[in-house]
Formats: structure tokens, sequence, C-alpha cells
């Protein structure tokens, strides 16, 4: 509250001037920024509800977990998440999936409501239309919805090939009756809670498993790569750039590991400028694998951008849109994964060069990276649409498939109803952060295409760039896809697989569906041992009534023995 105070009493002051007729762009700049209080706006009463709100919400996700039958809880970070990834359990990943979304999509549905609504007033009392368009307007662009749609439509020939590729191999390993090759996939087989990078599957999906590997994970482990160690190595790889070295604050005050003493944290990795020039901090529940080692980097990324304009004004110390903070650690992620850094920290044994190995390699980067495009862009256009109304609270949920659906190819596993709240199950919703998020030291001094400029020599976006180096994947991929004769996009796009059945049904966690029993698998297979047991001695049983008949009925084929005539008819009765 001390914060809005503050906010508002000088955002009330700004209002004052008219920029219109400022000469200086800065002194303009820094006006009009100021001039946006943000939630600030609100009456005391109804910022205070708000706050609460996003502390209901943001907190009832990080406490969330998912429990057994048999009392064992699992929290999202690192269990659930290491199931999602590792696992190839089609009913294992259902659990989960569902799960999950019960545990927290389901109980943040009540807040969001009232979220939206306070969040449009707050919007509005700022000079906005709602909530959306006062998210869009820090890009600086009245065409925003439009290159969005535009960069998507140049990506898709790419994604489509993608989709298909991925299609078969999901089809190679789980069956025709749970894939369709002509439908949308199933959410939950992706190796991501949310599908929104496919990466972890990888293994599923490699061209050339021959080729030398392109993930470091087992190399790290076996090093003994720690948390700290990673965070040293990103460090050390901004400075060989040229860069900037942390601080020492960064190493005494951030959080580089999920807590050991039962606190409850918020795992979703994050970088935080405390705003005094120094004091830069990194929270995160890092995981020894290469999927995190590329994140610390991507995250090292944001600290950097944060001391490159710590002595700018405090109204320009951000990035010059969302997306550039976003597109710095990315870019430099994207260079920490090539396979000659890699090697360089003796993690990969060989550099690559090969034709197979860059196709590899371009592969497990296209299954990060576009793959993810389309979600990013349907997350936020979804909250857009909530904001403008023409996504009621009646129809959450069905809308937010509609546009997985639409721009992914993807299909819940199990069926949704308006009681869940599957877009809530996503870290971003209850903590109403933007994320179309894709210069340094310009911050947000400039506008954002001036600040491309610098950098690209262009100021518009385009997809140009990122398809050129996807280039011999997208040729490699298309003979694949001409091979098998497969159709690109879900033509049958209300398939929905034969196990997105009634609630209930699936089993639990590694449990297992037993004559209609969720068994676990040890006392399935005492079950079927039971039954094995059961089944040769009925047959040694068969086979002997059917002896006895046959001699009852032609006894002048048996021969002579010494005992009672009809010593087989008290046999009989009791067999």
């Amino acid at each position: 509250m001390q914060i809005s105070s503050h906010t508002l009493k000088y955002g009330t002051r700004a209002k004052q001037f008219d920029v219109s007729n400022f000469q200086n762009a800065t002194t303009k700049r820094i006006i009009k920024k100021v001039q946006d209080v943000g939630r600030a706006a609100l009456p005391v009463q109804e910022l205070e509800e708000y706050n609460k709100i996003l502390l209901d919400m943001e907190t009832t996700y990080s406490v969330a977990t998912v429990c057994h039958t048999n009392g064992t809880c699992l929290q999202l970070e690192p269990n659930l998440t290491n199931v999602m990834a590792t696992s190839r359990n089609y009913d294992e990943l259902l659990w989960v999936w569902k799960s999950w979304r019960d545990a927290a999509g389901r109980a943040i549905l009540p807040f969001f409501p009232k979220y939206v609504e306070l969040a449009n007033k707050a919007a509005r009392l700022n000079g906005y239309v709602d909530a959306g368009d006062s998210w869009r307007s820090t890009y600086e662009s009245p065409s925003l919805e439009q290159d969005l749609e535009q960069l998507f439509q140049e990506l898709q020939p790419l994604y489509l090939q993608l989709h298909a590729y991925v299609r078969r191999a999901l089809h190679r390993h789980y069956g025709p009756e749970l894939i369709n090759l002509e439908g949308p996939i199933p959410a939950h087989l992706l190796g991501n809670m949310w599908a929104q990078t496919w990466s972890n599957i990888y293994d599923l999906v490699v061209p050339f498993p021959s080729a030398p590997k392109v993930d470091a994970t087992e190399a790290m482990i076996k090093q003994g790569w720690t948390p700290v160690r990673m965070f040293k190595e990103a460090d050390n790889f901004f400075i060989s750039l040229g860069l900037l070295p942390v601080p020492p604050e960064f190493w005494n005050k951030s959080m580089l590991e999920k807590p050991t003493d039962g606190r409850e944290v918020v795992c979703h990795a994050s970088a935080w400028d405390f705003y005094n020039g120094k004091d830069f901090r990194i929270k995160q529940c890092t995981t020894v694998n290469m999927e995190d080692l590329v994140v610390v980097h991507h995250e090292m990324g944001h600290i950097q951008y944060f001391m490159q304009y710590k002595d700018l004004p405090v109204a320009f110390r951000e990035g010059a849109n969302p997306g550039f903070h976003e597109a710095i650690g990315d870019v430099l992620a994207l260079s920490v994964s090539t396979p000659k850094h890699l090697h360089s920290l003796n993690l990969l044994s060989s550099e690559g060069g090969s034709y197979e190995h860059d196709i590899n390699f371009l592969m497990k980067m296209a299954l990060d990276k576009i793959a993810f495009i389309p979600f990013s862009y349907l997350l936020d256009q979804w909250r857009w649409r909530v904001f403008d109304g023409s996504i009621t609270k009646d129809n959450y949920n069905q809308e937010w498939w509609s546009l997985r659906l639409k721009y992914q190819g993807l299909c819940p596993p199990v069926s949704r109803s308006q009681g869940d709240f599957d877009p809530g199950a996503k870290f971003h919703v209850p903590s109403s952060v933007p994320y179309i998020r894709d210069t340094m030291k310009l911050g947000f001094s400039k506008p954002w295409p001036e600040a491309m400029k610098v950098i690209t020599g262009q100021p518009n976006m385009s997809a140009s760039a990122m398809m050129s180096y996807f280039t011999p994947l997208m040729e490699w991929l298309h003979t694949e896809n001409e091979r098998h004769k497969e159709k690109l996009g879900w033509p049958q796009y209300n398939w929905t697989p034969n196990s997105a059945r009634p609630e209930g049904s699936f089993s639990d966690s590694g449990r297992v569906n037993f004559l209609g029993m969720n068994l676990e698998p040890e006392q399935a297979r005492v079950g079927q041992w039971v039954l094995l047991f059961l089944g040769v001695a009925l047959l040694v049983a068969t086979l002997g009534l059917t002896q006895r008949l046959f001699s009852i009925r032609y006894p002048s084929l048996r021969r002579p023995h010494r005992g009672p005539q009809f010593g087989s008819e008290v046999e009989l009765r009791h067999s």
C-alpha cells in the first residue's frame, strides 16, 4: 500500500502536465510513464481487495499439491514437473496432468472474475479501454495484435511440419487408439505440464538416434554439477562476452535452490531488480539438467539487462518493451545451447558439425522455441479477450481450449467442463504477468522500434531470421513428412483420445486398472498370478472332465482294470 500511495501521489502531480507540447522527448517520456499509476488508481478499499485477490491466487498456486490415495503428496516443482518430463506412461501422465489442474486451476477460478473486474477498472481510471489495452500499450504499437498474428502466420509452416512429425512419433509410441494422425495431439504427452515446450520428449522424436548426443544432463550429473555451479558458469559466460559480473549481493541474497526448511515458495524462475543499482537477485528452484542450465542463462540475461540500465532514471529502468527482456535472455541462452559451447564446458564429447548432428540440434531447438510461440501468443490473446468481455466467466475454459486447438493443434486428454479453469494452472495467469515477451543500455528510454533498429538495423518485427535459422530442419521435416504422407494440421479437429473417458476411470499415478479395481502394480501382478493359477486349474479340470465323459460314452475303448466299474462317477462328483 505504501508503494501504491507513493505512485498515486507522484502520478497525480504528473497528470497536471499536458505533455503533448513538450519539446524534450526524454522528459515527455518520463512524465507520460509516471502519469500511468496502474492499480494505485483504484479507491483504497478496492485496491486492498485487488491486492488480496492477487496474493490469494498466487498463494493458492504456490502451495497446491497433488496427493496419491496412499497419502503421498507431490508439488509442482520438482515432482510433477519431473514426471511430465520423464514418464512415458500414458495413464501416469494423465493423472498428473488432470490432478494439477484440479488442485490449482479449480481453486483459482473463484477469485478470477473479481480480479478481471478490478483490473479493468484500474485500467479505465488510467485512460485505457480495459486491462488488455493497458498491457498492449507498453509495446507502443497500435497494430500489435495484427503484427503478432502476422508473425505467427510466418512461422506456421514450420510449426505444422513439426507438429505432424511429433504426432507421428507419438503415434508410434502410444498407438493408434491414443493418437490420431489427422487429429490434435493430447496435451499431456509433450513433456511439459502446459505443453508450452516439447524438448523433454526429444528421445521419442530424435531424427538421428545414432548421432552424438545434444543433451548435457547426463554429463552434468556425472560430473557433480550443482545449481551454484550452473549460475557461476553463466556468470563466466557473460564476463567472457565483455559484460558485467554480478555483484556480491547476488550470491548472498538470491534463492538458487528450493529451500529444504519446509518453506512454501513460488518456484517459477524469476529475476528481480531492487532499484538501488547493486541488489539484483534470482529466485529459482534449480534442478541439475540441461533444461535448467538454459533457464539459468536466460534469467542471468535479465540480471545483465538490469545492470546495464541501472544508472538511468527509475522510470526508464525497464526493457524497451516487455519482450526485449525475454529476447535478451533467449538469445544468450540459445548461444549456450550450442554443441560448441557445451563441448567447451566438457559436457558433450563432440562439437558436432555433421549433417545428422546439426539436424538433431535444430530439432531440439525447435521443440523448445518453435513449439513455444503459439502457446505464448494464445495465453495473452485469451486474457485480452477476457478483459474486453468477449470471453465471459461462463466460457473461460471452453474458449481456452478453442484457442489451444486453433493455434497449437492440441486437445485435452480428458473431458473438460466450465467448472475447470485450466488457464489458472499456469503461473502467469494467477500472478497477473503478461506473457508475450520475446538495446540493453537503452532500457525504456527509447521507443522499442528505435531500440530494435540499433540492434538489428530495422525497426519491425519479423520471423524471417528464425525461419532462415531453421531452414535445414524445415527441409528435413518436409521430406520426412512427405515420405509418410502426413496430413499437415488437424483436419479431424473434434477428435479426442479413447482415454478421454469419464472422471475416475484413469489410474492414480502408477496405479493400474485391474478387473475394474484401481490397484498398485504389485497388487495387480499378484492378481494376475492368481488368475493364471485358476486358469490352469480350470484347464486341467476341463481336460479331466472331457476324459471321463469320453470313457463313459465309449467304455469299450477303455483298457480292463480292477476296481468298481463306475468308480469314475465318484471321482467326477468330487472333481
